[in-house]
């Protein structure tokens, strides 16, 4: 597996996402041996980024992640989030300090470790100065409980305020073929300021594998099944998207995965996706995408897909994004 630096911090060119073996998603917390497994699958094939979240379950996928990380602490950068669980009982997102002294506490327990390697706001605190935030998590750079900060759908006047009072290691956004808005003013900043971009899903919560083309079979909690992008006319017409990444993949003799993830990839050394999966021959395929290299004739046809129809989430998640 290929590694790069995102603001100083070494990890490989993909990691894994493991939101979806505890929750949202079809299976979430029915699986836990497999998800096991398949964390320490990925550990052995060279992925050391594997992320998390104190939301996910909540509190239970941290704890899976460190069973499956115990005895191999020093192969993994790990990263955690905080911000969406409050411990001091304020409604919404809780990006206070106080809140944050508890929340790595508890997520250090949980992940069996006396270091989180890259820890991020979850959302923007709009209620709480960034600068207030950010100030309490270089303390803890400065005790030692955590190596790097982070930021999640950060905007860029956001960005650019909280690396004022700490360097910013990564901002994790959702980046894919269909959802291409870091482009426009995140990524520049991020690239200004030396600062790497940690595209989570990767793969349009799945629909890029060209395996979903109908909302049957997903549990009826399915958080796709309440998505935009999923319901309606929009998931037909987005499937106009997933036929091209496959005629793509065809001619480069892959999966559509992989060139979902090769093109990501394509787009700079300060990209490092972190495709989600419970199965291990979903994660041998994805991690396979860093030894694809796309021709410039493939990877501008891939930038010349339409938009996807819908926005990427509900009116309420829409509104919790800083922009």
């Amino acid at each position: 597996m290929k590694t790069t630096s995102l603001g100083g911090l070494e990890i490989s060119r993909i990691g894994l996402g493991t939101m979806g073996m505890s929750a949202f998603y079809t299976g979430a917390g029915r699986l836990d041996d497999q998800s096991i497994r398949t964390i320490q699958r990925a550990l052995d094939l060279g992925v050391t980024h594997i992320d998390t979240a104190e939301v996910y379950g909540p509190f239970t996928n941290e704890e899976l992640v460190g069973r499956a990380i115990k005895g191999r602490r020093d192969e993994v950068v790990l990263a955690t989030k905080f911000g969406l669980v409050s411990h001091t009982g304020r409604p919404g997102p809780d990006s206070t300090p106080a809140n944050i002294r508890i929340a790595v506490e508890g997520s250090l327990r949980r992940l069996g470790t006396d270091h989180i390697d890259l820890y991020y706001q979850h959302r923007v605190d709009q209620d709480t100065p960034i600068e207030d935030t950010i100030g309490a998590l270089a303390d803890l750079v400065a005790e030692g409980k955590v190596r790097h900060i982070g930021l999640s759908e950060a905007g860029p006047t956001t960005i650019r305020r909280a690396h004022a009072v700490h360097p910013i290691a990564a901002v994790q956004s959702e980046y894919s073929l269909w959802t291409r808005d870091p482009e426009a003013e995140v990524l520049p900043v991020l690239r200004k300021l030396g600062v790497g971009l940690v595209p989570y899903s990767p793969l349009g919560h799945g629909f890029l594998t060209g395996s979903i083309r109908t909302l049957d079979g997903m549990d009826p909690d399915d958080w796709r099944r309440t998505n935009p992008r999923f319901t309606g006319r929009n998931l037909e017409i987005n499937l106009r998207i997933v036929d091209e990444v496959h005629a793509v993949a065809a001619e480069a003799e892959a999966t559509p995965a992989q060139v979902a993830l090769a093109w990501l990839l394509a787009q700079g050394d300060d990209i490092a996706p972190i495709p989600g999966t419970t199965r291990i021959d979903r994660l041998e395929e994805n991690t396979a995408a860093d030894r694809i290299e796309l021709t410039d004739a493939q990877i501008a046809r891939l930038n010349n897909l339409p938009s996807a129809a819908g926005d990427r989430y509900d009116e309420a998640n829409m509104a919790a994004i800083d922009r």
